[in-house]
């Protein structure tokens, strides 16, 4: 049987009817209020009635704003992309400027709602906070000197990156306790189980030994930014090849309409 198309709560009219009676909550409280929950008691506590009991209030207050659980979703979504750590109306001087800003945004933003990690790759970011953020991060890449399919790949590879080295990292975060203390903990006890289950590989075994005993954090850290680093510095001499390419078209009398195979190159 087919499923019914999905249809964002961004595409629909959702404004209060007039001629009736107005609700005592705001959407804005609605949404304050689940972002709220969620970051006390995670995804899976989220429901329309115990949102209504913290607010104080019926489901059918709620109903008026909100119709169903993921237009809820979508709406708390779209307002982490709104918080400070977001470059969302501030232009950057220059691509990689931009793609960096975004890839610490997203990712000071799942770790302080780890829920947004399940979110973010399962639900249209189609909202105004997050059109806002990607127009300026697409906008950044055009000045920069990408085009066409390769501005769109290098903004996915920034995002892609930024989503894969950060979700497993909250994942864990969030499976342990929450708290880098109760993560460094974890991280302790695996490394005497892995002396033992490493013991047919003593170069693994070894090189799991050689970090301090106190350094998960910052090696974290690290690992986030060398990888971003060659990502950028990948996308960049991408750059550089595909406008040396268009300098070898002109030069041999191409004219400035005729988009050479670079132009095309993905």
């Amino acid at each position: 049987m087919a499923t019914k198309p999905y249809r964002s709560v961004w595409a629909r009219d959702t404004a209060p009817k007039p001629g009736r009676e107005q609700p005592a909550l705001s959407r804005t409280q609605i949404v304050r209020a689940a972002i709220e929950l969620l970051d006390a008691e995670g995804l899976d506590s989220l429901s329309m009635r115990r949102l209504g009991a913290r607010l104080g209030a019926g489901a059918t207050s709620i109903y008026w704003h909100v119709a169903t659980k993921d237009d809820l979703l979508e709406l708390v979504l779209d307002e982490v992309y709104a918080e400070d750590g977001f470059p969302g109306a501030v232009a950057s001087p220059t691509w990689r400027e931009a793609a960096t800003r975004f890839a610490y945004g997203l990712r000071q933003a799942l770790f302080q709602h780890p829920w947004a990690a399940q979110l973010v790759s399962a639900m249209p970011s189609i909202g105004p906070n997050a059109l806002k953020v990607m127009n300026n991060l697409m906008t950044a890449f055009g000045k920069g000197g990408f085009t066409g399919r390769t501005l769109d790949y290098g903004v996915a590879a920034v995002v892609a990156y930024t989503l894969g080295a950060t979700t497993p990292e909250v994942g864990l975060l969030t499976k342990v306790g929450g708290t880098e203390a109760a993560e460094q903990k974890w991280y302790d006890a695996m490394q005497e189980q892995v002396e033992v289950a490493a013991a047919d590989y003593p170069e693994l075994r070894c090189r799991y030994a050689g970090y301090a005993p106190s350094e998960i954090a910052t090696t974290r850290a690290l690992s986030f930014e060398f990888g971003l680093t060659s990502m950028l510095d990948g996308l960049e001499a991408r750059l550089r090849r595909d406008e040396d390419g268009r300098e070898i078209h002109r030069a041999a009398g191409e004219g400035a309409g005729t988009p050479s195979p670079a132009d095309h190159s993905a």
